[in-house]
């Protein structure tokens, strides 16, 4: 609508040159129309990245503790999207295990639209696709993200959590024969890099970028859960022990699990046994659907 607004602006500009002083009139009235209305939608747009949106969580209680029975439960909590950034952890353009590769595509394809909603309401977004940072290094979002004054994050709390549900000791590839290498070079093709962007894979770049902006929740989403997901410099165990609320998007996810491994469960069912540890240990969850339905 702006792009429409601005482009008749021009025309009306255009049409001043006309010699009537009865249309030089009318055009000036009407670009001063025009300018008010486009006023009138950057308001909108600003008051949408003030306005909060609220999120359904899922996440586990042990009403009886050191029983390890744990019970489901759901709330809702709103965020502000100039408090809340979506780090999008380790989507590469391949990957050393075929079986996972796989699943990133699509994957990534469902991603591409909330990212975009996301970055239309105001949240920051943040890249970080591990080991492929000489790839991006003259990308503006990866310029800004190392030139970013660098904050010290607080000593941490000290937060630590049990054994996994699942036995990932080899890998977790679940396609026979695959050997681990580096197979990525890039974040997955699907996956929109905004203007407003920024990318990095270290999590004190990271934090040194969210803490300046007052940003105090973090959407999580990207592969895999019970590895980068968990572990990463920049991802849940890290930013949650720095103080940070952390949300994982559970359908915008995946583990390295093979289930010829304990607990001998398919892969999606080990999948949802890592989701419902974090659940558990570290934070809530929720769902792209959910999210999507919030931001519009």
């Amino acid at each position: 609508m702006r792009q429409q607004m601005e482009g008749a602006k021009m025309v009306m500009e255009r049409r001043m040159e006309i010699h009537s002083p009865v249309l030089r009139h009318i055009a000036a009235a009407l670009v001063v129309l025009l300018a008010c209305a486009s006023a009138v939608v950057r308001a909108g747009d600003q008051a949408a990245a003030a306005s909060p949106f609220r999120l359904r969580l899922r996440t586990r209680v042990e009403p009886f503790k050191g029983s390890d029975r744990w019970q489901e439960v759901n709330f809702e909590k709103d965020f502000t999207p100039g408090e809340t950034a979506l780090l999008i952890c380790d989507m590469w353009d391949n990957h050393w295990c075929s079986g996972a590769a796989r699943r990133v595509g699509p994957l990534a394809q469902r991603m591409a639209p909330l990212v975009n909603a996301a970055r239309a309401r105001g949240i920051l977004i943040i890249h970080a696709p591990s080991d492929t940072m000489e790839f991006y290094k003259d990308y503006p979002q990866r310029q800004r993200a190392l030139q970013a004054p660098r904050v010290t994050p607080p000593p941490g709390l000290g937060l630590n959590s049990p054994a996994l549900p699942i036995d990932d000791s080899d890998e977790g590839c679940d396609t026979p024969g695959d050997k681990v290498h580096i197979a990525w070079t890039r974040q997955h093709a699907a996956i929109p890099i905004g203007e407003p962007d920024f990318i990095s894979d270290s999590g004190t770049e990271i934090y040194s970028v969210l803490q300046p902006r007052g940003i105090k929740n973090l959407l999580i989403m990207g592969v895999h859960t019970n590895m980068c997901i968990l572990n990463r410099s920049f991802a849940i165990r890290q930013m949650t022990n720095w103080g940070m609320a952390c949300v994982l998007v559970r359908d915008l996810t995946d583990t390295m699990y093979d289930s010829k491994d304990r607990p001998f469960v398919s892969h999606d069912q080990g999948t949802e046994l890592v989701v419902q540890y974090i659940e558990k240990y570290w934070c809530p969850t929720t769902l792209s659907e959910e999210v999507l339905r919030a931001l519009r």
